[in-house]
């Protein structure tokens, strides 16, 4: 493991948070439109509040991973990505072959999401394709689709500085969301359920009469709690807004431009180690609570509205006994507007809604390019002159055309069944590598400066628990 010849470096001034708060809100608005959006309200629309004491552990679970990503980035001014080839480059390897796999279907988010823009229009309508075989709601689905990755996409490659949209899209998406499920919360309706919903956060309820459909819904339970923020590979994207952000030693390196950027402005990853002197270890320690912050933002607020959307599923749809499903992922949760706001009000979540998973899909693919681009230069000596910027621009174009042709091959429910099963071999799979990563910081940089021993006792207790998840779900699978 190649770790010593980090270069050692000053470490930059901390610029105070309101300069650097922004990865973990990021973090928030793509976990929300990745399944807390979909599979939470599912499982509470359809089985009450049984599963509800889940979901705060579920979520807290991610904070040693997400902390230690965030850390090694901050550290060393390089990618996660770039931490795991210092383990070793087999097991790179074996991780990008797992990206690689895990992300084919990723474009399941903006036909998901799609699914509202139809609802919400009725365009295109369903006598263009008459003609042509199969359900017409799925050629109406597709093509708005098409429509808003083609839109994102053009977005995201004429940005001066790619990551600058990305976040800023995000704090709006976020922050509508947010009050859009506060509002909805206030009717009477949802505040008379209050009381006994809260109670079930903390105790689980009454099983005795609950009929659990293994077969249909063990998967779609695994993929609420595993991915109860972001689970999967799409926690390791925070590597990468971290260091577009500039924190720690990353200010060192560069950021990906857009085609309307300046060419030479992405600066390969050198890998640094903060000086062993006083100015420095206080500015790691000013860093370090950076990261505390910015992190438990973006769970805190995942976790508040993510509550939110189960408490509105337990008070308009529960009793109904109607969940979002199929074809209709993002459709059925427009009751929690039309009870508030009538037919302006479901329009308007509509609208929320198929933003919220298109910037789902945006999002991935801007952190999957990434990383295709920093393992391609890694495992590929071919391309180790070639620029992140090009390789980036290939990667994106390339998914993009990718997902377009894996949309039409299943409902999109399935298809994000699929990613969150791949995903949680993922976790699984990264997690104890983060361990490894922990550890030689913790030797090469000292007690004080490198990763704290509670930090790395709360990541190995985080990774043996998704390592139990994962071996209690196969194990019910195959018995």
């Amino acid at each position: 493991m190649r770790l010593p010849n980090l270069r050692p470096q000053k470490m930059p001034r901390f610029p105070g948070y309101l300069a650097v708060i922004g990865p973990g809100i990021v973090w928030m608005a793509l976990a929300q439109g990745s399944g807390e959006l979909i599979w939470w309200p599912y499982i509470i629309a359809k089985y009450g509040l049984n599963f509800l004491f889940l979901l705060i552990p579920a979520c807290l679970i991610q904070c040693p991973l997400l902390y230690s990503v965030g850390q090694y980035t901050v550290l060393t001014g390089e990618s996660i990505f770039k931490g795991f080839y210092r383990v070793h480059r087999w097991y790179l390897g074996i991780l990008w072959l797992l990206v690689i796999v895990h992300f084919l279907w990723f474009g399941a988010f903006a036909s998901a999401g799609a699914t509202a823009l139809v609802e919400l229009t009725g365009l295109p309508q369903a006598g263009w394709f008459e003609s042509l075989p199969g359900e017409t709601l799925a050629y109406q689905r597709l093509t708005w689709a098409y429509l808003m990755i083609g839109f994102f996409a053009a977005v995201v490659l004429f940005s001066p500085v790619i990551y600058t949209v990305i976040e800023k899209f995000m704090w709006a998406i976020a922050f509508i969301t947010f009050v859009g499920l506060l509002v909805a919360c206030l009717q009477q309706e949802v505040l008379d359920a209050v009381p006994v919903f809260v109670s079930a956060i903390f105790l689980p309820s009454d099983w005795s009469n609950m009929e659990f459909d293994v077969r249909e819904d063990l998967t779609r339970l695994l993929t609420a709690v595993t991915f109860a923020g972001l689970g999967g590979f799409w926690l390791l994207f925070y590597s990468y807004w971290v260091g577009e952000k500039r924190c720690g030693m990353a200010v060192h390196t560069g950021r990906i431009t857009g085609f309307s950027g300046r060419r030479e402005n992405t600066i390969e990853t050198v890998g640094f180690r903060p000086s062993n002197d006083r100015k420095s270890l206080d500015r790691v320690r000013q860093w370090k609570k950076f990261l505390l912050l910015d992190g438990s933002i973006g769970v805190l607020g995942n976790i508040i509205t993510t509550l939110m959307t189960c408490l509105l599923s337990y008070a308009l749809l529960f009793p109904k006994g109607i969940w979002p499903v199929g074809e209709q992922l993002a459709v059925v949760q427009s009751e929690f507007f039309v009870h508030s706001w009538g037919s302006w009000g479901r329009a308007v979540y509509l609208i929320v809604a198929a933003a919220f998973l298109a910037d789902t899909w945006v999002g991935t693919a801007d952190g999957v390019a990434r990383i295709h681009s920093d393992c391609s230069k890694m495992l590929i000596p071919d391309l180790r002159e070639t620029s992140r910027r090009k390789l980036y621009v290939f990667f994106f174009v390339g998914l993009t055309i990718l997902t377009s042709l894996t949309m039409p091959l299943a409902q999109p429910g399935p298809l994000l069944l699929l990613t969150a099963v791949i995903g949680v071999v993922a976790t699984v799979s990264y997690a104890f590598g983060l361990v490894i990563l922990n550890l030689r910081l913790r030797t090469i940089m000292g007690a004080e400066i490198g990763p704290s021993r509670i930090s790395t006792t709360l990541l190995i207790g985080s990774s043996t628990v998704y390592l139990f998840l994962a071996i209690a779900y196969f194990w019910s699978r195959l018995s």
